[in-house]
């Protein structure tokens, strides 16, 4: 059966923020078995500064070894690689299996300055350049608008923000663009409030979702999204990481589980069956037994070249 949404497993997101590294190894074994177990949608590997993200430093060795990785169907997966720069996309679009390039463009001025140190006339030349050249190297673009939701600043903000940054990134050839709640402070409402008024205005694009969330309002959040319209919904299996911004060590990553769960609900086609998921639940436990720190949430807000998106 075709799955109906798109589901994007984010163990990147999941790591940069661990203290301890996890080994090159590791990190093969682990997303060679998500590809084994049928995810086709993987955010596994950023390229950005060693010194700012030592979790990513393996990337292009990471990617050396799983770029011949094949789905039981015997198709290819998407894997997305994340880039905070042009040095990172040329390093991202020279890696063998990374067909999507993700790109963090935020609409918070401060925001921006602070984690990329770039105007808003930069941030959009970089977005302008990473198109050009991912359509010209054969590969996808992933745009995600950082503090789509809202922002802590005090900073303008309202749907018709999003709506003029959706359709300047549609004139720009932008085809894919997921909405991230940066600091996972939307609610329910306020989820599926911004999902129904922008959904419509940008036709042809698809348009998802990358939430954070403590853990009693994951499922929610996932649902409003989905009544709203979102059919592309990003998770992490556990919850594991979190938002550094959030200024919550209970706010994280929402759950894979949690998302097919809440679909699966709906009889919503997620292309991932419940042995797959209890097998990658079960890896995903192992690693973050043996890395995940209570403290992990307690770091501080990150850098621009932590390349989160949310």
């Amino acid at each position: 059966m075709t799955p109906s949404v798109t589901i994007v497993e984010c163990p990147r997101d999941a790591w940069q923020g661990l203290r301890r590294i996890i080994s090159t190894e590791e990190k093969i074994s682990y997303l060679s078995g998500l590809i084994s177990l049928g995810f086709r949608h993987i955010d596994a590997v950023s390229f950005v500064s060693p010194k700012h993200v030592p979790q990513m430093a393996d990337s292009e060795s990471v990617m050396q070894r799983i770029s011949q990785a094949k789905s039981p169907s015997g198709d290819a997966p998407d894997i997305i690689g994340i880039v905070v720069n042009a040095q990172g996309l040329e390093r991202a679009v020279a890696a063998p299996g990374v067909t999507t390039i993700g790109y963090p463009y935020s609409i918070s001025a401060y925001f921006r300055r602070a984690n990329a140190n770039m105007s808003r006339a930069e941030s959009r030349a970089l977005v302008e350049r990473i198109q050009r050249d991912t359509k010209a190297a054969g590969r996808k673009l992933v745009v995600y608008i950082s503090m789509a939701f809202g922002n802590p600043y005090d900073e303008p903000w309202g749907p018709e923000i999003v709506e003029d940054t959706l359709i300047w990134l549609k004139d720009v050839g932008v085809r894919t663009i997921s909405l991230a709640d940066t600091v996972g402070t939307a609610s329910p409402e306020s989820v599926a409030h911004l999902f129904r008024a922008v959904k419509d205005c940008v036709a042809g694009v698809e348009i998802g979702v990358h939430l954070h969330s403590r853990p009693d309002r994951a499922a929610e959040k996932v649902l409003a999204a989905y009544e709203a319209g979102c059919r592309r919904f990003d998770g992490a299996l556990t919850g594991l990481g979190g938002c550094p911004f959030a200024g919550d060590a209970l706010v994280g990553n929402i759950p894979t589980e949690t998302v097919l769960a809440t679909l699966a609900a709906r009889g919503v086609s997620t292309g991932i069956d419940a042995r797959s998921l209890a097998v990658a639940c079960a890896m995903t436990g192992e690693l973050r037994e043996k890395y995940a720190e209570p403290s992990s949430h307690d770091s501080k807000p990150a850098s621009a070249s932590t390349s989160k998106p949310n």
